[in-house]
């Protein structure tokens, strides 16, 4: 029977973390068919890691900056685990998504969904190991759930909702900025012929949120 009560482990605390990455705000009920599934796989009722979200949502200025809040619950556990995560978003990536792994069985919807998600194609800075690559797209893979969740799954500039079309293009590129990645705060969804455009120069966009043409 799911329980509601018993102390959050931290492994739990990142996989919910990283489904809070990948989720709007307004999806973050007890009526969402991923929290539904999650919940069932930390044997936690969907009313309680919907909670947890929320909970989140509270730490977060990217929600709170637009007058909404979350829930004003966060404990000691909910703050250390948003803490770790910005102080080191590729660690906490590769750890959250092998805490899901060993609890989700294999083959389960919520595995298959996430592997089947669309990831964009980098150049490995890291090394050609076969360990390495597979952590390489592992992480892209979560920066780019984590910006097209932001981004309500449009591009920024055209509203284009196709997910095929549709890249997590990094503002500071991934090869120059290893602190933030993955941050979802240094990423924009945008179409492929936006994030080509920005990519070589021909737009940009200014710190009060306007899109800027080269000449």
């Amino acid at each position: 029977m799911a329980t509601t009560s018993a102390r959050w482990t931290r492994n739990e605390l990142l996989i919910a973390f990283a489904l809070y990455c990948r989720t709007p705000f307004g999806k973050m009920d007890s009526r969402n068919p991923e929290i539904i599934q999650l919940a069932g796989l930390l044997d936690r009722t969907p009313g309680s890691l919907a909670m947890k979200l929320v909970n989140f949502a509270s730490l977060d200025p990217k929600i709170t900056s637009t007058g909404r809040v979350g829930l004003k619950g966060a404990s000691k556990g909910d703050r250390a685990i948003w803490a770790e995560f910005h102080d080191d978003w590729e660690a906490l990536a590769v750890e959250s998504s092998n805490a899901l792994t060993s609890i989700a069985p294999k083959g389960s919807t919520i595995l298959a969904k996430i592997e089947s998600e669309e990831e964009e194609q980098l150049p490995n800075y890291e090394g050609a190991t076969k360990r390495v690559s597979t952590e390489v797209r592992l992480k892209q893979s979560f920066f780019r759930r984590a910006v097209l969740s932001s981004y309500l799954g449009r591009c920024c500039m055209s509203q284009l909702a196709e997910p095929r079309l549709l890249i997590a293009s990094h503002i500071i590129p991934w090869s120059e900025d290893k602190v933030n990645r993955l941050n979802p705060r240094n990423g924009l969804c945008l179409s492929a012929l936006h994030d080509r455009a920005f990519d070589v120069g021909l737009i940009t966009v200014t710190t009060d949120f306007r899109v800027r043409i080269s000449n």
